[in-house]
């Protein structure tokens, strides 16, 4: 019984339309989405643990965007996130500021060995046709044009002259929340320690006590609550945080109009400022939770492989270095969108593993579409929807860094 001596549930402390549990860019741009469309009547309250963000995927990301996917989906999200990310300025203005996230367009170089030739043709041929601006390079066009590029090993290399590049992830995030609170919605600093069915809504029990009732529920979180949320309710979702450390570097040579490049054994290098920073996924991949930086992984595994691609990199001075996770999908390694159909009113954005940052800006207008007019309107997005596991329909993306 409550304190009132009734078994009716207690009144909650808020009460809205919509609760989205994270804050970061993918629950930002769904709250900012979902306030900037002209049909929404309701309310909607974000829930996010951690108002600095210091840990957050957000933050701690080498924040690049790319169209070079095998999918025709992850294609297609790019696509739209990259005319995003140049209309930044005037699609998040807020108060008279216009954000700047430093988006530079300096491209993807995918390399491939003899072995992989083919699938690089067939994912290049699928990224043409979606109109992707994707040059396919032959080794003697590949060192012309990077004439620092060690390519006796390469068979063809796949270049994204314009919509891929890297920019300012931490901006993007940024700009999203502040442009949703600039509409009125209001961000709550807690945790969410409990989540329940409340007749045909929910409600969250929060790490200060407080409670929140809501019609529909949006699991905008990391691995770990956006799975401690789904298992509450029922649902078991195939998600793990995967530890990635990112390390920097200065070079005595200069490496000129050096892309993001992506050696054959998946080590990715990019300019940053004057220098470069440069990762890897691990070849043991435990689900982590610390935030160490192991720093024999640089030395042992990149430097090496970077030395061999690029020569000038023989001679560097290591810099800063740190780690953040992935929210890894362990079933097909992309993203977990949409309404869960057993649950109804509950809704996923998660599971990106690896690609949020860049798919913030479609998946949050889908994910408002859904919450709005019940339907995708602008991008399809049912490919990447739950229903899938039980299906046993995996989305199948062969360019997995």
């Amino acid at each position: 019984m409550n304190a009132r001596g009734s078994n009716a549930p207690a009144q909650a402390d808020h009460t809205v339309d919509v609760a989205i549990v994270g804050g970061a860019v993918t629950g930002s741009s769904i709250a900012c989405h979902l306030a900037m469309d002209p049909d929404w009547r309701g309310s909607v309250l974000v829930v996010e643990k951690d108002p600095s963000y210091a840990r957050c995927a957000s933050a701690l990301s080498a924040a690049s965007i790319r169209q070079q996917f095998s999918t025709a989906v992850n294609i297609e999200i790019s696509l739209y996130g990259i005319a995003f990310l140049r209309e930044i300025g005037s699609r998040l203005e807020a108060g008279g500021e216009r954000p700047a996230i430093d988006l530079h367009e300096g491209g993807y170089l995918f390399l491939a060995t003899p072995d992989k030739r083919s699938i690089l043709e067939e994912n290049h041929a699928l990224q043409a046709r979606l109109g992707a601006d994707i040059a396919f390079l032959e080794p003697d066009a590949l060192a012309a044009r990077f004439p620092w590029l060690n390519v006796e090993d390469i068979s063809a290399g796949c270049f994204g002259h314009t919509g891929e590049g890297w920019f300012d992830g931490y901006g993007l995030m940024q700009a999203f929340r502040k442009k949703a609170r600039a509409l009125g919605v209001p961000y709550l600093a807690a945790e969410v320690a409990e989540t329940a069915r409340e007749g045909e809504g929910f409600r969250l029990t929060l790490s200060n006590g407080e409670t929140v009732s809501c019609g529909r529920l949006v699991d905008a979180a990391g691995a770990s609550g956006a799975r401690k949320i789904a298992a509450d309710l029922g649902v078991t979702l195939p998600l793990e945080s995967r530890k990635r450390m990112i390390f920097t570097f200065d070079c005595r040579e200069e490496v000129k109009g050096c892309p993001l490049l992506i050696d054959p054994n998946g080590t990715y290098v990019r300019p940053e400022g004057t220098g470069f920073l440069c990762g890897s996924a691990p070849a043991t991949d435990p689900e982590s939770h610390d935030f160490k930086v192991e720093h024999g992984f640089f030395e042992d595994h990149l430097w090496p492989t970077l030395a061999a691609r690029i020569p000038a990199f023989e001679a560097i001075r290591p810099g800063a270095a740190w780690a953040g996770h992935y929210d890894m999908n362990l079933y097909d390694h992309n993203a977990l969108l949409g309404e869960v159909g057993d649950v109804p009113g509950f809704y996923l954005a998660t599971g990106f593993s690896g690609h949020g940052l860049q798919q913030a800006p479609a998946v949050g207008r889908g994910i408002a579409e859904l919450l709005v007019h019940g339907a995708y309107r602008s991008l399809d997005l049912s490919a990447l929807g739950f229903d899938r596991l039980a299906q046993d329909r995996p989305v199948s993306e062969k360019n997995v860094v």
